[in-house]
Parts: C-alpha cells; sequence; structure tokens
C-alpha cells in the first residue's frame, strides 16, 4: 500500500461478532472489513462516483470525498430528490474542500495522495487531465495506486459523447424493452446505468487491489455507464442474434413465462404473480378456484404462451375480487411466486427489511435536517458484518482534521483558506 497502512486504517476495535435473529454475523464498527486500512479519495459528483465509493466504504475503506470549497458536489442542495441521493450514496464518507486549480490545495491533494491507496472519479471527460490529476501524471508519482474512472463510455467513438444516465438507459436497448407497448419508451424508475458502472468500477478496483499484492503495480479501470448497461442486456442480445427477433417494450412481464404480469385487486392495488412451472401453475389455478389448468388451452406453457391474452382476461377478472393481502397470503400458501407492488413508504417499514437490519439511520447533510433510513450492504457474509454507516458530511465538514493528519498545522491551513484553496 501507499505509505504506512497503519496510520491510514480508521480507528477501530477489535473484531466483536454477534449473531444476530438471522444467524448471520455483525462486528462492531470496520473492525475485521476486507478493505480496513485501505484509502480511497473521491473525486466524485451525483451517483456514480459517489455510489462506487461508498461500496467500498461498505466493504471498510476510509473514503474521503474531495469537494470544491464553493458548492462542493454538484447534487448538494439542488432539489430534494437531489437532496436524498446525496444523503444515501454519500454516508460514509469524510469531506475535504480543495480548490484543485489553486496551486497550494494541489499541492495538499498530493500530500494526501501519499497516504492513497485508490482514486475514484467521474468528472467529464479530460477534466481531471487539465487539473493535472489524471492517471498518466499520477502515475508517474504513485505507480502502485488504483484509479477508477466512471465514463460515460470506454475510449472509443462515443468517448466525447456527453453522457447521462438515461442516454446509457437509451443506447443500451434498456429503454426499448421498458415501459409498454404502443407507449414512449421509459427510463427505469432508478439511476440504473449509473449504478450498474459503479458495481462494475467497484468490482474492478477490488480486483486491481488484489493484482496490486502480487505485483506491486497499480491499475487504471474506466467504468463505463453504457457498456455496463449494455452487459446487464446480454441475454437479450444473445436472444436477438440466435433468434432473428428483436424484443419490445414488456411491461412487468416477459415473453419466457405465461402468466408472468402485473393484476389489479379489488382494493385498487397491483400484485405480481409469476408461476415458474407447471406445479406452481397448477397450484395457482387450484387457489383462485379456477380449473383453467384442465383447461387445454391452457394446459402447457406453450399453450399458454399462445393464448395469453384470453388468459390474461379470465385470471384479471378473478384477481379483482380480491383483496390484496388476501390474494398474496393464499399464493403464497402454496408456493406460488407472488408480491405486492409496494410503494416506498410500504418499502421502508417492510418487516423482513426491519427485521434483518437492512436499513441504517443517518442524520441528512442537505435538504431538511431529519434522520432518515437508508439501505445498508445488502450482502451477508461471514467472517467479516457490515460497519456501522455515519453521516453524509457537510461540505467540507472534516478538511482541518484531514489536513492535520497530514502535518498542517494551523497557519498552514489559514494560508491556504486566505487563497481560496479550501
Amino acid at each position: 500500500m501507499s505509505g504506512d497502512s497503519a496510520e491510514r486504517a480508521k480507528s477501530a476495535e477489535s473484531a466483536e461478532t454477534t449473531a444476530d435473529a438471522t444467524g448471520s454475523a455483525t462486528a462492531s464498527a470496520t473492525s475485521g472489513l476486507p478493505l480496513d486500512g485501505v484509502r480511497v479519495l473521491e473525486l466524485g459528483h451525483i451517483i456514480a462516483g459517489p455510489f462506487c465509493s461508498m461500496l467500498l466504504a461498505d466493504l471498510g475503506a476510509d473514503v474521503i470525498k474531495v469537494e470544491h470549497p464553493k458548492g462542493g458536489d454538484l447534487i448538494r442542495g439542488s432539489s430534494p430528490v437531489g437532496n436524498s441521493s446525496f444523503n444515501y450514496v454519500n454516508r460514509d464518507k469524510r469531506s475535504i474542500t480543495l480548490d484543485l486549480k489553486s496551486d497550494a490545495a494541489l499541492d495538499a491533494f498530493f500530500d494526501l495522495l501519499d497516504e492513497t491507496d485508490v482514486v475514484v472519479e467521474n468528472y467529464a471527460p479530460g477534466t481531471a487531465e487539465r487539473l493535472g490529476i489524471g492517471y498518466e501524471q499520477l502515475k508517474e508519482t504513485h505507480p502502485d495506486l488504483v484509479y477508477c474512472s466512471i465514463k460515460g463510455f470506454n475510449p472509443g467513438p462515443y468517448e466525447s459523447y456527453p453522457a447521462l444516465d438515461p442516454i446509457a438507459e437509451a443506447l443500451s436497448g434498456l429503454m426499448s424493452v421498458t415501459g409498454h407497448e404502443g407507449m414512449p419508451p421509459v427510463r427505469s424508475g432508478t439511476s440504473i446505468a449509473d449504478m450498474a458502472a459503479s458495481f462494475y468500477g467497484a468490482i474492478a478496483v477490488l480486483g486491481a487491489l488484489y493484482r496490486r499484492d502480487r505485483t506491486g503495480e497499480g491499475s487504471k479501470v474506466t467504468a463505463p455507464l453504457f457498456e455496463s448497461t449494455v452487459s446487464m442486456m446480454g441475454y437479450w442480445l444473445a436472444y436477438t442474434e440466435a433468434y432473428d427477433d428483436v424484443p419490445g417494450p414488456m411491461g412487468a412481464s416477459h415473453p419466457n413465462w405465461a402468466p408472468y404480469d402485473v393484476f389489479e385487486t379489488a382494493d385498487d392495488e397491483w400484485v405480481f404473480i409469476g408461476p415458474s412451472g407447471e406445479r406452481q401453475w397448477t397450484a395457482l389455478c387450484e387457489a383462485l378456484g379456477l380449473d383453467l389448468h384442465e383447461d387445454e388451452r391452457f394446459n402447457t406453457l406453450p399453450d399458454r404462451r399462445e393464448n395469453l391474452d384470453e388468459l390474461m382476461d379470465l385470471l384479471r377478472a378473478e384477481c379483482e375480487t380480491l383483496p390484496a393481502a388476501d390474494l398474496v397470503a393464499g399464493l403464497r400458501e402454496v408456493g406460488v411466486p407472488v408480491a405486492k407492488v409496494n410503494s416506498m413508504d410500504e418499502v421502508a417499514a417492510d418487516p423482513h427489511l426491519r427485521a434483518t437490519d437492512f436499513f441504517t439511520e443517518v442524520e441528512t447533510a442537505e435538504g431538511t435536517s431529519r434522520s432518515v433510513s437508508v439501505p445498508r450492504f445488502p450482502v451477508v457474509a461471514s467472517g467479516f458484518g457490515r460497519p456501522e454507516s455515519t453521516d453524509p458530511p457537510k461540505l467540507g465538514e472534516h478538511t482541518e482534521a484531514i489536513l492535520s493528519s497530514l502535518g498542517y498545522d494551523d497557519a498552514d491551513i489559514d494560508a491556504l483558506r486566505r487563497v481560496g484553496g479550501v
């Protein structure tokens, strides 16, 4: 690692693990986490860069968010939705303000880099290079640095194009299969392309750190929104190539299964039902008091696909007579895959998520000041747990503490402040 890993490690108690009600282990603080002792500098804004470094923080990394003194992350204070995005993807980080166009602040950045393992950035193409902090510039003095760039596209014909999450969703084909036939294409209800690139970026960073442990060499990782989203469309690409058929909008359905869709209930709720085998299809019919499984039009899966419109009309008519809770309970009892379509307030109160300690409480840094529940790292692993989350940072909240840890005294910090460097 760059510098002394012991000095970089977060203060952590010895790993004390206790079994929760589900039998999984949870660890106190960051003790025993896989990336304990790894420092990450985040030069990120909005979703993609910050989400990637949040994943690394969930694995124990010390993430320092480097922000411009005037405004910081572009999404800070932008809107209620923007504020909420910031408060989620920036938990478990510290914030330092540095104007990287200032020579004095750039010197401080390089001092910080001396104790850093990973840089994550999602600036516009060419921005990091213009600031003198692109990978080719940094590797001259920090050859063991792992540098993750999250961009719209891999190097190639599109690399200079402006990129946003919906751009990647549109180009990747995701938007073409999302929505309903005869209606305009729609984007996903969350920033799925940003997050796809973040996941691939974080995975590649872990691989690069493992490689560095063996070779001593750093790496540049480029995680693109477009290609990452295309990779998630992989089986539709394989289908199109193999069968010379182009899929269209699917709503909540899937052409491989029938029935496989949402149904409106007597109390104006929506319930998804998706039997994936003949046993489940028979169980569905018997639970609803229908004999459709004995009807030759619906006897086999190919039959049901062939006569899908008639089948859906019959199932819809029956579901509309039942309250959602009764429909869900009855089908779950006989092993049919079923779920009510929850609103976000229902997700926040979900008894399973509450029972499995899925949420963590943080105090908001942006927007209305209050405590809110946000998701924790969803994976449960033996040998290490999930850290207790810290609040998203106020802009520059940890500037003085971080600079002091690098040996800057009050006079040094005041000098930086006078020139607008912090």
